[in-house]
């Protein structure tokens, strides 16, 4: 290689802008430059963090501009696609309507925060009923499971045979469950043998 030529980094550069600034909230955001890039940016969420892809060519001006643009993007989607508490109680007079004749009525149907170990509570004797804010960005259709689950308790207290046969009217049961079991085994830590 001549004297002076630009080498790229042999490893993609990786940069923690911590606190960046998207609308009124701050955020930390991790920038990822990879070699491998010519054109294409993309970002998601990993835990607390979004994840910024990038070109390693592109200049610090180009990254600062790049990270607001996803960081907007992202925001924008995520907040279309999280119903708030009444788009879920109409979520729920809708498939009760479709998939239980309309006989399950719910009082009040809510996202709650304090639900770590359950996707979703009901209280037939109130007639509420309580989705953990972890569905959240979930695909609707295991949104819809959770919720048609919670409103069959509404007309079948326990999990005997009738529940169950209640909940055999929506097609994607099988599927979002299988979903869910996958979200639970992919946090449960692997015991290795040996």
């Amino acid at each position: 290689m001549a004297a002076g030529a630009e080498q790229r980094p042999a490893v993609p550069r990786r940069s923690v802008l911590a606190a960046a600034q998207s609308g009124s909230a701050a955020q930390d955001v991790e920038v990822r430059r990879s070699t491998r890039r010519s054109r294409t940016v993309s970002a998601y969420r990993e835990g607390g963090r979004t994840v910024v892809l990038i070109p390693a060519r592109m200049s610090a001006a180009e990254e600062k501009r790049w990270v607001a643009q996803m960081l907007d993007k992202l925001d924008a989607r995520e907040s279309r696609a999280i119903p708030g508490d009444d788009e879920l109680a109409e979520r729920a007079r809708e498939l009760s309507r479709k998939y239980l004749d309309g006989r399950a009525r719910p009082r009040s149907v809510r996202w709650v925060t304090n639900q770590n170990t359950r996707w979703g509570s009901c209280t037939p004797a109130e007639g509420t009923i309580r989705l953990s804010h972890r569905l959240q960005g979930m695909p609707e259709y295991v949104v819809d499971y959770v919720l048609l689950h919670e409103l069959a308790h509404l007309l079948e207290p326990d999990h005997g045979r009738r529940f169950w046969a209640l909940l055999d009217a929506y097609p994607r049961t099988e599927r979002a469950r299988g979903y869910l079991e996958g979200v639970v085994a992919a946090r449960i830590p692997v015991q290795r043998e040996g």
